[in-house]
């Protein structure tokens, strides 16, 4: 299968490094704004006089606009070129970052935050692409580990910045943060990023995106909000019918179009299709570490919330320094032994943190969550490396596009999956007094936490084994 090197247009002079640069400083925002937001949100609420139920809405419909629209946008940047897309969704992001900032009550940012989401979705859609464009393919997996380090970086720097802003200034700053950043990446873009080229006799499939629209939303709605629903109330199964019944129109109709939304040939590569289920099975290994840990650092050892944002740091900490290492690494021994290694390493640290109890010292968690971080590094970027470099340059927007849904759906179920455990051991987490507990409600609380960490383990070895299938096809 043709694998092209990206060749900058005769008038454009930006080296690859920067063209790495601008997006990188584009797409940290995404996993910044992601994280931040979930530290401030008691401070949100308290400020409107907003039900907590209702103030869980605007996390959740940032992350259901960004997946509902990532393939779309996939789609487009391979129809009208990458830049374009990419800057318009930067700019834009400014825009709506600063309405949610503005935001005069909890509607108002629900729907701000709605619309910021589908702009950040833009970034996240096509950074990975522009990258793998401006690389040759004997470079692409260092720069891929180094492109996942804006992401790293992201999710190291959020909760640290939230508890900043909880503690010493308006929660109105975790927004307007973004409009500076945003700004410096959209002119240092417009700069250095080539613009591209639109592709001619092209069209979107509105039928085929509507109905990925629809698929996308019911399921990672019902794994976001599952458990306040219920997860097999009629609202629950109203919601899993709805992705089971759009989501068989939608692969029927792409089979059937002459120019599909998505092509599903694609998942016909071997090398990409178990590359693809690899990574979404990752993502839902490491947001039971993200979304167990700080609960476990905050209920059973009573820390801060910026205690929690030091120590959770930990995780993103080792796989920041390890992804570049671990991509340039796969450039020169190949893919699947590094993403095996690393999935076996993180579940290793999974099983570890199951062991703790109630008399841990930040040290203790720290270095358990540095050997999942280890794993998380050595493994991201070599399999983003076989995802991009399985398909033709014509295909890459879709490509990255379909990455982004595995990583984005991925935290969702991760988070479903360990929620599930914990509650289902100990439900009376649910119940707003959390951090409380008596002596048998902190034994149930460790119990379901230690359950719910050997279910990501489980889903680790999973992704380990499935990224062993992820074998390169044989050159025609």
């Amino acid at each position: 299968m043709p694998d092209e090197a990206f060749v900058p247009d005769s008038g454009h002079h930006a080296s690859k490094w920067m063209i790495l640069s601008a997006v990188m400083m584009g797409v940290i925002m995404g996993p910044i704004d992601g994280s931040i937001v979930n530290v401030v949100l008691p401070s949100i609420a308290m400020h409107f006089k907003s039900d907590y139920s209702l103030a869980q809405w605007v996390p959740t419909i940032y992350l259901l606009a960004i997946c509902s629209f990532l393939l779309v946008y996939g789609r487009l940047g391979d129809m009208l070129g990458y830049k374009k897309i990419f800057l318009t969704g930067l700019a834009c992001f400014a825009g709506a970052s600063l309405l949610c900032g503005l935001s005069h009550n909890m509607w108002m940012l629900i729907v701000f935050r709605g619309l910021q989401g589908l702009m950040v979705a833009m970034q996240m859609a096509l950074g990975m692409a522009i990258v793998t464009e401006a690389f040759p393919q004997q470079e692409r997996g260092k720069a891929i580990g180094i492109y996942a380090t804006a992401i790293a970086l992201g999710l190291m720097l959020g909760p640290v910045l939230g508890g900043i802003i909880a503690q010493y200034l308006n929660w109105r700053f975790v927004f307007f943060i973004n409009v500076p950043i945003a700004v410096i990446a959209l002119l240092w873009g417009y700069k250095v990023i080539p613009p591209g080229e639109r592709k001619t006799g092209q069209h979107l499939d509105i039928a085929g995106a509507v109905l990925a629209f629809v698929f996308l939303f019911s399921i990672v709605l019902y794994a976001n909000r599952g458990k306040s629903l219920g997860w097999f109330s009629p609202g629950g199964i109203v919601l899993l019918l709805c992705a089971a019944v759009f989501g068989w129109l939608f692969f029927h109709t792409e089979r059937k179009s002459e120019q599909p939304m998505l092509n599903l040939s694609l998942f016909s590569n071997r090398r990409f299709g178990f590359a693809c289920l690899s990574s979404l099975l990752n993502f839902m290994a490491l947001y039971t570490v993200a979304f167990l840990t700080p609960w476990y650092l905050a209920n059973a050892l009573h820390r801060d919330v910026f205690t929690v944002g030091m120590v959770m740091m930990a995780f993103p900490l080792l796989t920041f320094f390890v992804g570049p290492l671990s991509g340039s690494l796969s450039d020169r021994i190949g893919t699947r032994g590094l993403a095996f290694s690393g999935m076996v390493i993180h579940a290793v640290g999974l099983f570890l943190l199951s062991r703790l109890g109630a008399a841990a010292g930040n040290l203790d968690v720290a270095w358990r969550l540095a050997v999942c971080g280890l794993g998380a590094g050595m493994f991201q970027s070599p399999i983003n490396s076989a995802v991009m470099g399985s398909v033709t340059a014509q295909f890459r927007g879709i490509a990255a596009s379909i990455l982004a849904v595995m990583r984005n759906t991925g935290m969702a179920f991760g988070i479903a999956v360990a929620g599930a455990i914990v509650y289902s051991l100990a439900p009376f987490t649910t119940s707003g007094h959390a951090g409380h507990f008596t002596d048998c409600q902190m034994d149930e609380f460790l119990s379901g936490l230690h359950w719910a960490y050997l279910a990501g383990v489980v889903l680790s070895l999973l992704a380990a084994i499935t990224a062993l299938f992820a074998k390169a096809e044989v050159p025609q």
